[in-house]
């Protein structure tokens, strides 16, 4: 009887050691883009790269942006253990100010929300401060 409750017991062991958990990890190349200073009008877009890490497919049901000026776009079918996939985030680069917004990525991942961030400052070159406008008037005299 002792011998087969051992039996028993050495048999669950291995068989918990031999089940793996299916987990999904998702691990982006960076969590922040920066823009940089860029042009008033000029291309917004940029892409976030990540690679699934885990063993079993990812799937991205959602991504957000904290307001209506960035765009994302999320992949529609499944990243496989070990392929790289994208999200596209577009700005709006007609609005001259300072870039802050978050990107929100909500996946099946073993970290099921994600933060994501861009940053940048969006300058008009055609509309030039009064002080550079004056110096340019004293230079040029």
């Amino acid at each position: 009887m002792k011998n087969v409750m051992i039996m028993l017991f050495v048999g669950f062991l291995s068989l918990g050691a031999f089940a793996q958990e299916k987990v999904a990890k998702i691990e982006f190349k960076t969590d922040t883009i920066d823009y940089g200073t860029i042009e008033k009008g000029s291309d917004g877009v940029r892409v976030f790269e990540f690679t699934n890490t885990g063993n079993a497919p990812l799937i991205i049901s959602s991504v957000k942006s904290t307001c209506g000026c960035t765009v994302p776009k999320k992949p529609e079918a499944p990243i496989m253990p070990g392929e790289t996939g994208q999200i596209e985030v577009k700005y709006d680069t007609n609005r001259v100010n300072p870039i802050r917004k978050t990107i929100t990525v909500i996946s099946n991942a073993d970290t099921p929300t994600v933060a994501l961030k861009i940053k940048g400052l969006v300058v008009d070159s055609n509309n030039s401060s009064v002080l550079e406008k004056k110096g340019k008037s004293v230079i040029e005299q």
